[in-house]
């Protein structure tokens, strides 16, 4: 009996299909994102009318949602025909922009660290600007709304913020029925109260300042998140890991697809 030993390269089957695998789940990703983002554009309108992206002033939710799925979208799509067609170049692509993604985040955690008082001073501008706009856009609204519930907090630095939007501010010229309040997550929930009483934060800031605590939350959304991120340290830097890692996983597998590839080519020559 005579056993026969191939000794022509081969493209490792594992790792085109881990590739495949590894970058249908993000495609997939990215296509419902696009779809949610499309579609709550469609609900606010703006398919029918794109102005009105650039006449808001503050952040749009989103803006985000649909980024973030282009390119994931963009990348899985490189990734699964570059892993399939045994596409060098769409290989290179894909690798590249994640390598590109990981240095941009590693760069951004450490400038972050760094340089805190100058994202602390950005991120209060960005909170400030978006007060201006909540009531421009449902999302933004909602955004704001979820994060001073969750973190129990109340504009940027505290409740006087909202004197930055024209409908919370507390001038005389001020003709709205809200004037002076402050959104309803700000108020302090009521564990009796089974219905959401929208209206719990009109009037609050015209009353003394001692009488504030027992009704909405008093502390800035800044010093509560700044507060919120030592004692969730090791959350932060597990999901950081976690994503990192998952990363490098696929810049692996691109690389080694790519270097089988090239091998053989490199054997078809001779």
């Amino acid at each position: 009996m005579h056993y026969y030993r191939y000794s022509n390269p081969e493209i490792s089957c594992w790792y085109k299909y881990l590739l495949f695998s590894y970058n249908i789940i993000f495609w997939l990703a990215g296509v419902a994102f696009l779809a949610a983002g499309l579609w709550a554009w469609s609900e606010k309108g703006v398919l029918s009318d794109l102005t009105k992206v650039t006449r808001l002033h503050g952040f749009d939710p989103v803006v985000l949602v649909l980024v973030v799925g282009g390119v994931m979208f963009v990348l899985g799509f490189a990734g699964c025909v570059g892993a399939l067609r045994e596409n060098i170049c769409l290989l290179k692509f894909f690798c590249g922009a994640i390598v590109l993604i990981f240095t941009l985040e590693l760069a951004a955690a450490v400038l972050a660290f760094l340089f805190q008082d100058w994202v602390r001073d950005r991120f209060k501008e960005f909170f400030e600007n978006n007060i201006k706009s909540y009531r421009d856009d449902i999302d933004l609204q909602n955004l704001i709304d979820s994060l001073q519930k969750i973190n129990h907090c109340c504009g940027a630095q505290g409740p006087d913020d909202w004197d930055l939007n024209i409908y919370f501010n507390c001038s005389t010229e001020s003709k709205s029925r809200e004037k002076c309040g402050v959104p309803f997550s700000c108020c302090v929930p009521d564990p009796a109260q089974k219905v959401v009483n929208t209206q719990c934060g009109y009037d609050i800031r015209a009353q003394k300042k001692n009488r504030w605590d027992n009704l909405i939350f008093t502390k800035g959304c800044i010093p509560a998140l700044e507060a919120w991120l030592p004692r969730n340290i090791y959350i932060v830097a597990g999901a950081f890991i976690a994503i990192s890692l998952l990363q490098i996983f696929g810049i692996f597998l691109a690389r080694s697809l790519i270097s089988d590839i090239e091998v053989v080519k490199a054997g078809h020559l001779f």
